[in-house]
Order: C-alpha cells, then structure tokens, then sequence
C-alpha cells in the first residue's frame, strides 16, 4: 500500500526545498512583536493561565487559584457536570460496575441515569454498534491507512454519505448522530487496525463483529485481539481510562476546535473529524506514546532500575537535551492547568498497581514510580525553581495499554473513543447557547508595498531556476 505513493523527481525536490526556504522566511515573525501588541499566543495569558473564551456546565479542571494575580498551586480536581471524578469512579467500582456508560449518559445529559435510563441507554448503544451495510468494505478496507487516527476522521467524514439526514442540526438529531459515532468509534478504530496490521504489517486479517451486550471496553478488546478473548480486570482497566479521558474541559485544543467548527452551524461529522485532526497531534492526544517511547530508553539505559542516584543522573541528561530526543523534556511531567496533583494519575495509579501485580510487572511499576518522584526534583535543580509541577495522566495511560498488549498505534485512538463523550457533549452545547460563529482578531504586520509587473520582478526560487 505504501509503495503506491508517486516518487517525486529531482526537479521537484530542488524545487520544494527552496520554495520550504522561501516560505519559512515570508512567514516569520519576530516574537518581540507579540509582546508589543499583546498577542495571547496560544490563546494564554502572560502567567500561563487560559484566556476565557466561554462557558461551560459539562466539565471544570482546576489546578489552581489566583491570588493578587498570581497563580498559587492547589490541589487538581476534574469534575463532569459538578461531579468529582473521584466520587464518579468510586461509585460505580464499590458496585463492581463498569462506569464508562454512565459517564457517558452524564455527559450528554448532565444527570446520574437511574438503573433503567442506564439499560435503556445501553440498549442504544448496543443497537449502533455495527457499521452501515458496505461501510467496513468500502470505507475502510479499500483505503486502509498507515495511521489509524486518520483512518479514523475519514470514517467519520464517510459517515456523512451513510446518513439520511446528515445536515439537520436540531439537538435531536445531532443526539442520534453522537450517539451513533459513540457506539461506532470503537468498531472504526478496531477496523481500521486490523486493515493497518494486514495490508501494511502483512498480518491476518482479524474482523469480529461487535457483540451485544458487551461494553465499550469489552467490545473494543474483543475486536481488536485475534481469540477476542479478554480478563475481568483487563476491561476494568479500559473502561476506568475511557472515563478518566471523557472530558476535560471546553479549553482543551480538541474540544476548542469542536466548538469552533460547530460555531459555523456546519454538519456533526465535520465538526467531530475536525476533533479528531486535533487530537492526533503529539502536543495534544499522542503524549503518553511519548512517555512510553521515553521510559522504554530509560529500561534500556539503566544498569539497575532500583539505583536512583543513576536514574537521577539519566533524567538530568534528558533534561539537558544530551540524551533521548534531545527535547530536554520529561514526558508526562507537568501539565497546563494542574500543579500539586492530576486527579486522573491519581486514580489511574491505584489501578495500574493492582494490573502490574497481576501481570507481573511491578519491577517496571516501581520504575515509574521512582521517575515521577525523581522527574519534579530534577527538573526544580534546572529550570523550574519554585515552579510546583504534577505528573500528569499520560505518564500512566501507556504503561497501562502496554499491560493490556494494547500496540501504541492504538494509545491516541483509545483517547479519541473515550473524549468523543466530551466532544459530543460540548457540539450540543455549542448549538443550544453558543449563537454566534467563533472569529478572534489577528493584527497584521505586513509592511504596505506596490504592485509589480510580472517581467520586472526578482526571481527568488534560485535553485528552482538552476535545474
């Protein structure tokens, strides 16, 4: 599949290559000029906080809190519809239920469902699971993709034409779309790894039709596993991830971008292909690969997992860009809101240790454990002095699916399973109260200049007219 790709000739890569050089410097601003005109890059504030862009009542992350207009660490809560995470999970674990249902209904909903709301609820979704008649052939099969987040948009662009009302955006029918895309995100992202291991990895083909009944976990390990067979604690494991990535505030890139295409009034597939772009990215949805890619050089370059005073030095070569990815980064360290603690790591290390035991493990869970103790330490001994800093959920979530022998192709689709919850959430909420087309300002600083005839102008493509 890949061979299929057209080779570019001499020409055209002399031409790319001084055309890259010409564009990088048309488009380069100087970062002085931010300041000056008090740009918020990234839609920050000079002390890092978020600027406020709107309201929400689906979910609240809060790290911290300002006083005489500086930031003072607290302790991180994540709450969905005024619930604590913690509460969420506690619930349903002292029921020895699986919650990702539940918090799904709570999302779209912004009510706890009784017993009944839930069966009928999981009923829904049970009847949406299976893909359109000809979708799987057509869609996924016939157009497999080395990456399974992009296979993954193009199934929810596709999903357009399979959809007898697929522009109508009344709250009702944009409910029935969600939760269709809820149901069908893990039989799209399962396919769309099975096409991936076949045509590109020269695999078998393994396609299991989702089963009634089953979870959202349950089914996604069924059909990505050739026997499908999966443990208790193996699902209970996915389904607390999926619940912990739900939602995490309106502000967060892919959720932003959400709403920002919703605001246009455009269909519901655009809209959520448009999240799912956004997640993909390494800064945003494929962090814990990151992690998992570190701690791998990390088992490699130790002598002795259990010397600190070598881990220690490790993390100080990583840290002055003389080792790993030569970043300087500590993956998994730190985040953008939370400062004393990620209520999500929280959670997740609790259940992490209980799979490390089962699956004999726990030398590598001691491992980690060592790293997010030592990293902050390091990192206030260089460049953070005073700065608080927590480790965040992505530190965990790849140990956690490498311990399911989940393939890291898969780690940013499972984060796209669980947060189209969350997205689906904010679309209904964008269209009941958002009212008016998201447009920010940009400042141009583009000097004023005539224009030139063609035969009067310099060339600048220099080495594109010297082939």
């Amino acid at each position: 599949m890949a061979s299929q790709r057209r080779e570019l000739s001499e020409f055209e890569k002399q031409y790319l290559d001084d055309a890259a050089r010409l564009a990088i410097t048309s488009n380069t601003i100087e970062p002085e000029l931010y300041t000056r005109y008090n740009v918020k890059r990234g839609l920050r504030n000079a002390d890092g906080t978020g600027v406020l862009v709107g309201l929400t009542s689906i979910g609240d992350v809060h790290g911290y809190i300002m006083v005489d207009n500086e930031k003072v660490p607290d302790k991180g809560r994540l709450r969905y519809r005024g619930i604590e995470i913690e509460d969420i999970v506690d619930g349903f674990q002292k029921e020895h239920r699986l919650g990702f249902n539940e918090v799904v209904y709570l999302l779209l909903f912004g009510v706890l469902p009784s017993a009944q709301q839930l069966e009928h609820f999981r009923g829904m979704l049970d009847a949406c699971r299976e893909l359109p008649e000809g979708f799987t052939e057509n869609m996924i099969l016939k157009a497999p993709s080395s990456d399974i987040m992009n296979k993954l948009a193009r199934s929810v662009l596709a999903s357009y034409s399979y959809d007898e009302n697929p522009d109508d955006i009344s709250v009702k029918n944009v409910l029935r779309q969600c939760i269709e895309l809820i149901s069908r995100f893990p039989t799209m992202v399962a396919y769309g790894y099975q096409a991936k291991n076949h045509y590109y990895d020269n695999k078998s083909l393994y396609i299991h039709k989702p089963q009634s009944g089953l979870s959202i976990a349950q089914n996604f390990l069924h059909m990505i596993r050739a026997d499908s067979s999966f443990t208790e604690i193996e699902a209970e494991m996915l389904d607390l991830a999926l619940v912990l990535h739900a939602e995490h505030g309106g502000g967060n890139n892919s959720a932003f971008a959400l709403h920002v295409v919703s605001s246009t009034d455009t269909d519901t597939y655009s809209a959520i292909a448009a999240a799912v772009g956004s997640l993909k990215g390494t800064k945003h949805g494929g962090a814990n690969i990151k992690v998992a890619n570190m701690m791998d050089f990390i088992r490699e370059s130790l002598a002795d997992w259990k010397d600190e005073d070598e881990l220690r030095h490790l993390l100080q070569k990583i840290l002055n860009k003389e080792a790993f990815d030569q970043t300087g980064l500590i993956y998994g360290i730190g985040h953008a809101v939370y400062t004393i603690s990620d209520p999500r790591t929280v959670v997740l290390r609790e259940k992490a240790a209980e799979l490390a035991s089962v699956k004999n493990r726990e030398d590598e869970y001691h491992l980690y454990q060592t790293v997010e103790r030592l990293a902050p330490l390091v990192l206030a001994g260089v460049r953070e002095r005073g700065k608080v800093i927590a480790t965040n959920v992505d530190f965990y979530s790849g140990f956690v699916y490498d311990m399911l022998n989940i393939p890291r192709e898969l780690y940013t689709p499972i984060f796209a399973i669980s947060r189209i919850a969350g997205w689906s959430a904010h679309r209904i909420q964008e269209i009941v109260s958002g009212g008016k087309i998201i447009r920010p300002a940009y400042k141009s600083i583009s000097e004023r200049q005539p224009y030139i005839p063609l035969a009067q102008r310099e060339t600048r493509l220099t080495q594109f007219y010297s082939v």
